[in-house]
């Protein structure tokens, strides 16, 4: 009768079980978790030293909902500015997109009557 073998070895026998690597290579969400992870740490960071520059967590959050208001305020702004800067942008491409084929067109006039002359 034939024993097991105390330690098995892997199937091309380079190395035992236990001197494989134990961290495995795959995608995942572990970065974003991380990410996500981090920021939610520096957001109680930040809360806790305004609570504590305020003497009070509720002036602390108050603090930082001004910060964030005015931030959106300026974000929709900027959001409200952007479909002027498109159309403007919109009408000077038409600009030069008619030059140009003014452009095109007197070339290729020329042209033909220079080869009419040959």
């Amino acid at each position: 009768m034939r024993f097991q073998e105390p330690v098995r070895m892997s199937d091309d026998h380079a190395s035992p079980v236990w001197a494989r690597s134990k961290r495995r290579s795959g995608g995942g969400a572990g970065g974003l978790v991380g990410l996500l992870v981090t920021l939610l740490a520096l957001f109680g960071v930040l809360t806790a030293v305004l609570g504590i520059k305020e003497r009070s967590l509720a002036e602390g959050g108050a603090l930082m909902d001004g910060w964030i208001t005015a931030g959106m305020e300026k974000a929709r702004a900027l959001a409200g500015q952007a479909p002027e800067a498109a159309g403007a942008a919109m009408e000077t491409a038409g600009e030069a997109a008619g030059a140009t084929g003014q452009a095109l067109e007197l070339g290729a006039v020329s042209t033909a009557q220079d080869l009419k002359k040959q």
